[in-house]
């Protein structure tokens, strides 16, 4: 990282404490230090600070218009390419180097996760990865690839789980070779000027974007996909025998579909819920390879 941040530079004051300095320096969640040094660098920003709480309304106040006016438009109508030019090209120009990294993360971790799922299911389960290495590659239609994905790696697991009359069960010694740190660098990333949004703010400004651009079907899929960060992490936990890591998901239950309106903030715990389950099975991986050299 090209600086430290702010609350790692200040000294500690007993009578003023820092709070992004407490959230750094807590070791309760499971996340590494240098993603949650981004991680809150980009969450103490100004722009956070004073350009979300305005962001926000105005953007759920556009899902809501922009759904009156789906109302009127054929119901195929979508221009996808045009919405992940206009995302790649917003990212590359006005969001922060962290939130870049983060979000090309986000694509590489996800991936690695189911691979990883499949990986130690009875059955073979088809993945998809996508490992974008710059901006540019987003506009491939890799945030929809994405959601989709995510419904068709359950679907077909599923579907063979089912006809080979199997389940989901711990694994003694799982499969950890595709869990790894993605070969992203986060001083390649855009630091113009304006590269100043950050990744909540960007997130909330890009909603009614999305659901402008593509098909009511494909909007309201993109948006429940977030309440299978449940089923996703059940299916790691059930794997790991480990249901104590369920305990801070939020994008829960993926049975009860939620309103479109607060898509950017579950987004958001979306990409952090992803982040801690990658940051574990690191964990793991390390702890079993460590195990491994000493027996």
């Amino acid at each position: 990282m090209k600086r430290s941040p702010d609350f790692l530079q200040q000294e500690h004051d007993p009578r003023d404490p820092n709070p992004w300095l407490a959230l750094y320096l807590d070791q309760s969640t499971p996340l590494p230090d240098h993603v949650k040094r981004a991680w809150l660098t980009d969450s103490s920003s100004v722009a956070r600070q004073f350009l979300l709480p305005f962001i926000r309304p105005l953007a759920r106040a556009g899902i809501i218009l922009i759904q009156i006016i789906k109302v009127f438009v054929p119901r195929r109508w979508a221009a996808s390419r045009f919405l992940h030019w206009i995302l790649a090209e917003g990212l590359k120009r006005m969001v922060s180097p962290e939130a870049n990294w983060l979000v090309m993360r986000h694509f590489h971790l996800g991936s690695q996760i189911l691979a990883f799922i499949a990986a130690n299911a009875p059955v073979p389960a088809e993945t998809s990865p996508l490992h974008p290495l710059v901006l540019d590659d987003l506009k491939d239609d890799t945030f929809l690839k994405h959601d989709l994905n995510l419904f068709n790696f359950v679907i077909r697991l599923n579907q063979a789980l089912r006809f080979a009359d199997q389940s989901l069960g711990p694994v003694a010694r799982p499969d950890f070779s595709m869990i790894s740190e993605p070969p992203l660098d986060i001083a390649a990333m855009p630091d113009g000027w304006l590269n100043v949004i950050d990744l909540q703010t960007a997130i909330e400004c890009f909603t009614p974007v999305y659901q402008l651009f593509l098909t009511d079907n494909d909007f309201w899929r993109a948006s429940n996909s977030l309440q299978l960060d449940e089923t996703i992490a059940v299916y790691a936990a059930t794997i790991l025998n480990a249901p104590q890591h369920l305990l801070l998901l939020n994008n829960k239950h993926p049975l009860v579909p939620l309103s479109t309106l607060r898509a950017g903030y579950r987004l958001v715990l979306h990409g952090l819920s992803t982040e801690m389950l990658h940051a574990l099975l690191i964990q793991l991986k390390s702890a079993q390879q460590a195990e491994g050299t000493t027996t």
